[in-house]
């Protein structure tokens, strides 16, 4: 995301990809802008790669653009990703990433956030865990909570698509109760946890719970999010990120779940503490929302 990180070895320039050499001169990053970033440069910059490797359509790739816009400093943001559907798009961005194994992305990125506090003490360094529903509730969870516990400052977010769509379909915990998958073909017999509302509990500062349908909304969560965890402490975004493969849809039908999902399952839910909620208002009068 920013061209002191993402550099084409002059040597290979003249047999890269159009592609490559577009992500590298127009990816956005935050040196010497006057304002915040945002979405609203989406239709000028490059985020990620047009031949990803994700389904057409599929919702994370969207999602995924809103959250790289919002970074507040992506040339100081490192990623740290898990195993699945996820971990497929972070070779195709301009940004620095650690992929982690399936379910500890969180005690990763507790490491490296104090590493990087004691090797750059005076550079603000944000770390953002990205991973799916399955790496962050269900194999994961002891780690993710264990983060909240220790009050880490890093944000964690999880794009919940509500099933293992890179392995098969299996349920996940956070697969609505009755839906039938491939390999849960009987549906599933509990509801869905509420891990936006156990991230409160554990002690996370700022938690919400949202669908990918709304850029402004998602790039407003995410900015907040990160603001609060550089200073108050660790911060939680569940985003519905559904995969249109396993739940029936074309590739064209992405948004429209969201947008249901919005006045359903997945009406907005936002936990602010009043440590975060101070220190919000500061940052909007300070220019950084």
């Amino acid at each position: 995301m920013a061209l002191d990180i993402y550099k084409i070895n002059p040597e290979f320039r003249d047999i890269m990809p159009k592609e490559i050499i577009e992500l590298e001169e127009n990816a956005t990053w935050a040196q010497n802008q006057e304002r915040p970033r945002g979405i609203k440069e989406l239709p000028e910059t490059k985020e990620l790669l047009e031949e990803h490797s994700l389904c057409a359509g599929c919702p994370e790739a969207a999602t995924l653009r809103y959250v790289l816009s919002a970074l507040p400093k992506p040339e100081d943001t490192v990623i740290v990703n898990s195993t699945g559907c996820t971990s497929l798009m972070f070779p195709h961005i301009a940004l620095h990433t650690v992929h982690s194994l399936f379910g500890n992305q969180n005690a990763v990125a507790s490491g490296i956030k104090r590493v990087l506090e004691w090797r750059f003490p005076d550079t603000q360094k944000d770390v953002v865990v990205l991973a799916g529903d399955g790496a962050t509730v269900d194999i994961g969870l002891d780690y993710t909570l264990q983060s909240f516990f220790r009050q880490e400052k890093i944000t964690t977010i999880c794009f919940d698509n509500e099933v293992y769509a890179n392995t098969g379909g299996q349920e996940s915990g956070m697969t609505a109760k009755g839906q039938v998958f491939k390999m849960a073909p009987t549906g599933k017999k509990f509801d869905k946890v509420p891990m936006w509302e156990l991230a409160k509990t554990s002690g996370c500062h700022y938690s919400v719970n949202m669908t990918g349908s709304a850029p402004k909304a998602v790039a407003k969560a995410v900015r907040e999010a990160i603001l609060v965890a550089r200073e108050i402490g660790p911060t939680y975004l569940n985003i519905y990120t559904p995969c249109i493969l396993e739940i029936g849809l074309s590739a064209n039908e992405g948004l429209g779940e969201m947008k249901d999902q919005d006045k359903d399952r997945f009406a907005s839910y936002k936990h602010v503490s009043p440590e975060a909620e101070e220190y919000l208002k500061k940052c909007k009068k300070e220019g950084l929302l």
